[in-house]
């Protein structure tokens, strides 16, 4: 909660092997997968439009090797 931006944020990190840089401003498209036939393509795609219809943004910094940051905001109404 940031009350002064009026706010909810959630940050989730994993150490895993991070997001190659090529793969990022594909992560949030419907059927992108980087695990093959482990993945549908639709997790982080329904994340992004769900925040996205309640006003809010998804934020994903990630190191190649190092893991991946994906910040959630979503306004507060009062």
């Amino acid at each position: 909660w940031e009350p002064s931006r009026h706010e909810a944020v959630v940050t989730v990190s994993d150490n895993g092997c991070g997001i190659p840089e090529g793969a990022r401003e594909k992560i949030f498209e419907v059927f992108y997968s980087t695990k093959g036939a482990r993945g549908t393509g639709f997790g982080l795609a329904i994340v992004d439009k769900i925040v996205r219809e309640h006003g809010g943004t998804v934020e994903v910094a990630s190191t190649p090797g190092g893991g991946s940051t994906f910040t959630v905001r979503l306004p507060v109404r009062r």
